[in-house]
């Protein structure tokens, strides 16, 4: 018979699991087993005693940046696209640089580029005040690419550059752009009261 401590902590384990799934997180016991003795192991201990670890699992949906056309670049006015954001793996769950901080994998993919006789799409990483800017590369013909950053709040710009020179910074038209979830977490300063549209509109 499983006495009431133990069906407490059972009942407190698996609304954990529920909570960390929420955000996109898979709860493992020590070896990664999950079966009959998953909820058993939840209940022998509590989770800092068992050296539980945290992974990763495909992101939610909510965390997806839409990529906005700016429509200002012939071929590409209906250019659309979304990045995935996740978190990057170790063998130890989830990688983080020497000095701490989280490493993010991001996807992107876009649609509605035609193909252009002179000018190679390119997809670029920047901080929101423009300070910082990273060069993911050329998308590759079905309009995709990955890359990877530490920035927990940035934006994404997709242009159109006239070669595949690694530039430091783009120089071409800007064909969309997009912000990520985190970066909506920002002050009101230069929206107006009144203002009709948010700036997710235009991807920022």
């Amino acid at each position: 018979m499983v006495s009431r401590h133990r069906r407490h902590l059972v009942a407190e384990s698996l609304l954990a699991a529920a909570l960390f799934s929420t955000l996109g997180l898979t709860v493992l016991p020590p070896g990664g087993a999950i079966g009959a003795a998953w909820a058993e192991a939840f209940a022998v201990t509590a989770a800092c005693d068992m050296g539980w670890m945290v992974t990763p699992t495909s992101p939610p949906a909510y965390y997806a940046i839409e990529l906005v056309s700016t429509r200002r670049v012939p071929g590409a006015r209906n250019a659309s696209g979304v990045g995935d954001v996740s978190f990057a793996r170790s063998p130890f769950g989830i990688a983080v640089t020497p000095t701490g901080e989280y490493i993010y994998n991001v996807d992107l993919q876009v649609q509605g580029l035609n193909a252009q006789s002179r000018g190679v799409y390119t997809a670029w990483l920047t901080t929101s005040a423009l300070d910082q800017v990273k060069r993911l590369g050329g998308l590759d013909v079905g309009g995709a690419i990955r890359g990877q950053t530490t920035w927990n709040k940035f934006l994404v710009v997709i242009t159109l550059e006239p070669d595949e020179e690694a530039r430091q910074r783009w120089s071409g038209p800007i064909v969309a752009r997009g912000m990520s979830r985190s970066g909506r977490m920002h002050t009101m300063a230069g929206h107006g009261p009144f203002q009709l549209e948010p700036c997710t509109t235009y991807g920022y």
